[in-house]
């Protein structure tokens, strides 16, 4: 039928527009022939292009004059990028196209964006096998530089981004351990900050500094520090490293490496959740509403009998769309995601209250009770004082009803609320740029982030004032405590998910060499078990041993080029003698073993910024 339909609409279309130029076809992997979900087609020298749907097929039709030839740009993180040249007189063909897994060195990986995906369709009319190139380097920076020109030239004033909200953050500065030698503050394992920051740069704009967190950026990626063993007493353990700062010689760069135990296969706690989706009309372009249905179909998909989904609605009004249903019953639950339509206002509160009251109703005892929240974050009919909201999603929170907030789109993103509601409801924040996002929020990272497996999660470190002269906290600007605030057990803090990893990174000013086997400072972390109200401490020692840079692991390599990465986007007072050549260059370096290429889109994006960002 939504084939029939969309035929239909192609017929309509073509009688009512003389020039309409259509794309379609499907993406499938050259090894197995599984269809590529997410992948990226970008309409070579244009800013339109959409993505795949779930069956790997795509449909486009750009507003633009028509052309002897149109050549369509196919990527994917972790394959090569290929080119596909249409005659015109070939539009009414559906390509099959076949990607190959990326043999290219890392100095030939090129991230494509696109400003502007359009709504898929699912085509399956017979398909024309064609040839494709990879696209080489010097013709994808060329292409690159002329679509950032051509966007430099945009009016400033049509810049969609000028609309969105992201909180102020106040940049760490160095702390003398003689006025204060403790630093205290919340994990976060929030990851939203990286994925907008990639929407922007890939559609050729600069992120506001706002919108970089480098912490968020940080953990973005996994990285291999070793998680307790299974029996152990605690779910997490930690780890340190002290080495050179890269942009600043005299100085030292400290890393320090938390790992949770991961999800048991077979003991996956029972999940009740409840699908909150905002269809209020600012959710009605594709990179929302439609790319929200591909999210949670895909996290459908991975879900058994023993979970139950709900799903409510707001716009104007709050409507139950499903009131519980197996996990398993995937064909019910991804019915009622297809037909969700946008249009009316914003009841952001009153949606929240329906859907933790269904929360409620379907609560599970030590099982898995949260609310998935899936908006722009556009609260602006029917909201009370955020106040108030914030105080009732701190009451489900300590009922044991947690909170995701999932954000997507352009033009009203409120970032800055977004994070608050997270942050309040024990949950955690992702933005979903792209259907391949989706997945590895909701599919390849689950456990960590739809189960908690410690919260109220929190550091301290107490350094050797002979030792250090005085220290920087990177990142985590909106995530400091008072010292006394580490053994107040009625103070929040964040929460950490199965298998994940939490890093962080302290710019150190030094003092007296040290002795051997000599403590730089001491590492105290407090949690409550997910299912406790009473915190429990553990206590390390980080040593005062200095690697040189040449021996450090590969991951506190890393995470210093993603934090150079951030200051510069930034425009940081702090980033010493970084720049973008020295950034792309440490990336490069520590790329290491790249399961799914998240390492090397980020080199990708190294060499976007740098043509957009002085």
């Amino acid at each position: 039928m939504r084939y029939l339909y969309t035929l239909l609409f192609a017929f309509v279309m073509g009688g009512c527009l003389s020039a309409q130029v259509c794309f379609q076809g499907q993406i499938l992997e050259q090894e197995t022939g599984e269809p590529m979900i997410g992948a990226a087609i970008l309409l070579v020298d244009s800013n339109f292009g959409t993505v795949t749907d779930m069956g790997g097929h795509f449909y486009f039709c750009p507003s633009i004059s028509e052309r002897e030839e149109y050549t369509l740009s196919i990527s994917y993180t972790g394959f090569a990028t290929k080119e596909l040249d249409i005659p015109h007189v070939h539009l009414d063909s559906s390509f099959t196209i076949y990607l190959d897994q990326s043999a290219m060195a890392l100095d030939e990986i090129v991230v494509i964006g696109y400003a502007q995906p359009l709504t898929e369709q699912d085509n399956t009319t017979a398909s024309s096998a064609i040839t494709v190139q990879s696209l080489t380097r010097a013709e994808a920076r060329r292409r690159s530089r002329r679509d950032r020109r051509a966007s430099a030239r945009r009016d400033s004033n049509s810049d969609p981004i000028r609309s969105e909200q992201y909180n102020e953050i106040n940049e760490n500065i160095f702390i003398s351990t003689a006025v204060e030698a403790i630093s205290t503050f919340s994990a976060d394992v929030d990851r939203a900050s990286y994925a907008n920051v990639r929407r922007m740069l890939s559609s050729g704009q600069r992120p506001p500094a706002d919108a970089v967190r480098i912490e968020e950026m940080i953990n973005y990626f996994r990285y291999t520090d070793t998680p307790p063993p299974t029996n152990s007493d605690h779910p997490v353990t930690a780890r340190s490293e002290l080495t050179q700062c890269p942009w600043n010689e005299s100085h030292y760069l400290l890393r320090i490496g938390l790992r949770t135990q991961g999800l048991i296969p077979g003991q996956k706690l029972p999940s009740n959740y409840v699908f909150l989706v905002d269809v209020s009309g600012s959710m009605g372009s594709a990179d929302k509403l439609p790319l929200v249905k591909q999210s949670l179909e895909l996290l459908a998909h991975h879900l058994g009998p023993e979970d139950k989904i709900s799903i409510v609605t707001y716009a104007g009004a709050t409507k139950v769309v499903l009131p519980g249903v197996q996990g398993d019953d995937s064909s019910t639950i991804v019915s009622a995601l297809d037909q969700l339509n946008s249009g009316g206002g914003t009841a952001g509160a009153a949606g929240i209250e329906l859907a933790y009251q269904l929360a409620k109703d379907n609560y599970m005892e030590g099982g898995n009770n949260r609310v998935i929240l899936a908006t722009d974050g556009d609260f602006n009919v029917g909201l009370r004082s955020q106040a108030d909201l914030v105080r009732m999603i701190e009451r489900k929170r300590d009922q044991g009803i947690f909170l995701t907030v999932l954000g997507y789109g352009t033009g009203n993103y409120q970032d800055g609320t977004m994070q608050e509601l997270a942050n309040r409801g024990n949950g955690n924040h992702a933005y979903i740029d792209k259907p391949s996002e989706a997945k590895k929020v909701l599919v390849d990272e689950l456990g960590g982030t739809l189960h908690t497996i410690a919260k109220d999660v929190k550091f301290q470190l107490e350094f050797d004032m002979d030792l250090v002269k005085a220290y920087r906290l990177i990142g985590y600007e909106n995530r400091l405590l008072n010292n006394e605030d580490f053994d107040d057990d009625t103070k929040d803090a964040g929460e950490i998910g199965a298998g994940h990893t939490v890093t962080v990174l302290y710019e150190i000013i030094p003092g007296a060499e040290p002795a051997p086997r000599q403590n730089l400072a001491e590492l105290h972390i407090r949690y409550k078990p997910a299912d406790r109200n009473r915190s429990r401490r553990l206590d390390w020692d980080v040593y005062a041993q200095l690697q040189d840079w040449g021996q450090t692991s590969l991951d506190t390599r890393w995470a210093a080029a993603v934090a150079e990465f951030g200051m510069l986007l930034r425009d940081s007072s702090n980033k010493g003698t970084a720049n973008w050549a020295h950034c792309l260059q440490l990336a490069r370096e520590a790329v290491g073993r790249d399961r799914n290429n998240y390492r090397a889109e980020m080199i990708g994006l190294i060499e976007q910024a740098m043509a957009v960002v002085p």
